[in-house]
């Protein structure tokens, strides 16, 4: 004999995809601000506050480049953006990602799904490479999701950041577009 389904796993919509709004940068700051404080994911050493995070975002969107979140019936559990990679009119079809998930929900799948997402919307761009520079080559959760998605190692830049009081590492991975 089976057993019913519990109903409020089953009642749970999943979590949806959708353009970030400015109304998102408390909790975008929040998310990111765990990064800075706990780890070589960002060598970003101060949390920025809010109306930072919204001027990064008016950035971002000055440029026609995507910046989207992954909601759930509790709210914005992550984010990711297309940034430049450079300012120099050649690099103009390159873009940078970048993706932060809130701690209490990694490994469930939703890196995977914005990062699809960002990568679709870019092509969608016609921009021809992306480009991961993955704080510390220890990232074995960054580095995994870039290369489950595609791409591929592009070098290491060895001692580039100073956090925590050690040498970090920056990882270069690219996929084309």
């Amino acid at each position: 004999m089976s057993r019913p389904m519990s109903n409020s796993s089953a009642s749970a919509p999943p979590p949806r995809i959708r353009d970030a709004a400015l109304t998102d940068t408390p909790r975008i700051a929040e998310i990111y601000a765990h990064y800075v404080r706990t780890s070589v994911a960002t060598f970003e050493e101060v949390p920025p506050d809010e109306l930072e995070i919204a001027a990064r975002f008016h950035r971002v969107s000055s440029f026609g480049l995507p910046w989207i979140v992954i909601e759930d019936q509790a709210g914005v559990q992550g984010y990711a953006y297309a940034g430049r990679f450079r300012d120099r009119s050649a690099y103009r079809f390159t873009v940078e990602d970048s993706i932060y998930i809130d701690a209490d929900h990694l490994r469930c799948g939703y890196g995977t799904r914005l990062l699809g997402e960002l990568i679709s919307r870019c092509e969608a761009l016609g921009k021809r490479q992306m480009i991961a520079v993955v704080g510390g080559s220890q990232s074995a959760g960054s580095i995994g999701l870039h290369t489950r998605m595609g791409f591929r190692p592009a070098g290491t830049l060895p001692s580039a950041g100073f956090k925590f009081g050690h040498w970090a590492d920056s990882v270069l991975m690219i996929r084309p577009l």
